[in-house]
């Protein structure tokens, strides 16, 4: 039986209505949606939560150590900590946000088979599935796309909008990673603009929305760096990095990682946007319904 307020994702839509479906989606699903990944995504965000505190107070004792009336710069140990620390908490987040894009990919796909009811076994099972394989495409996808910004900022713009449909391509057509990239430029043939159109205004409402969450930090920063120069000077860099600077900027992760939900979303209205128009998906299982 179909849920009376199933939104559905198989058919076209204009820019207006994927941003306002995605935000209907999160609306009339939030409850359900939010405790999947605090059940699923959870573990993985303490780790990285804190791993993002030891850095904050190894960056603290290693600008502690710095003499800011010295000459001499900063030794080979303290360049070689800051990086391994900066290391660690990179691939932590790429784990993290690997683990996000898949369970709400697998949230979404479960809510799509079901008629608005989602499997939550069928979810966490399909995650850990499919995690080694996702994590590949993304640093595939990182590394073309890095590659492609540091050769000509254009060709590394284009890409990244290609490989925007990368993930929902892989996890709702079930294709291997090779298949999933070529796919990707098959899609998005002939509707480059229009995709690379949504994708600017739904992170830019998002970028609006994370910095919004981003402003206590960054005004006890300048509170308290203004407040250290009053009274004779900086003298311990590592100051700055106090307790109450590191729970904001925790804080501010916190809603800012919760955000990343809806562009995700978004990429998915587009995706089975550009789908429909290419491939009638929607049309022909309608069709094949009123059959039976």
């Amino acid at each position: 039986m179909q849920n009376h307020s199933f939104i559905e994702f198989k058919k076209e839509r204009d820019l207006g209505a994927i941003i306002n479906d995605t935000f209907k989606f999160i609306r009339e699903n939030w409850k359900e949606y939010f405790l999947t990944i605090v059940k699923i995504v959870g573990p993985f965000l303490l780790v990285a939560i804190f791993l993002f505190v030891m850095y904050f107070l190894s960056i603290s004792r290693m600008f502690s150590s710095i003499d800011v009336n010295s000459s001499q710069p900063p030794s080979f140990d303290f360049f070689g900590s800051f990086f391994g620390w900066f290391f660690i908490l990179m691939l932590a987040f790429v784990i993290l946000y690997g683990v996000l894009s898949l369970t709400s990919l697998f949230f979404i796909k479960s809510y799509i088979n079901n008629n608005g009811q989602v499997n939550f076994s069928e979810i966490r099972s399909n995650v850990f599935k499919k995690i080694w394989s996702f994590l590949g495409l993304a640093i595939i996808i990182g590394m073309a796309s890095g590659i492609g910004m540091y050769l000509c900022l254009v060709p590394g713009i284009y890409l990244g909008v290609v490989f925007s449909l990368a993930a929902p391509i892989m996890i709702f057509e079930n294709k291997s990673v090779g298949d999933t990239l070529s796919h990707s430029f098959k899609l998005i043939k002939d509707n480059w603009w229009n995709t690379f159109g949504c994708l600017i205004v739904v992170w830019l409402l998002i970028a609006i929305l994370g910095q919004a969450f981003s402003i206590p930090a960054i005004i006890y920063y300048f509170i308290k760096l203004g407040t250290t120069i009053g009274q004779g000077g900086v003298e311990n860099l590592g100051d700055i990095f106090d307790t109450t600077y590191i729970v904001l900027n925790v804080l501010s992760y916190l809603f800012q990682f919760m955000l990343y939900s809806i562009p995700l979303i978004a990429v998915v209205f587009i995706y089975y946007d550009l789908n429909e128009q290419k491939n009638l998906t929607g049309t022909i299982e309608k069709i094949d319904s009123l059959g039976q």
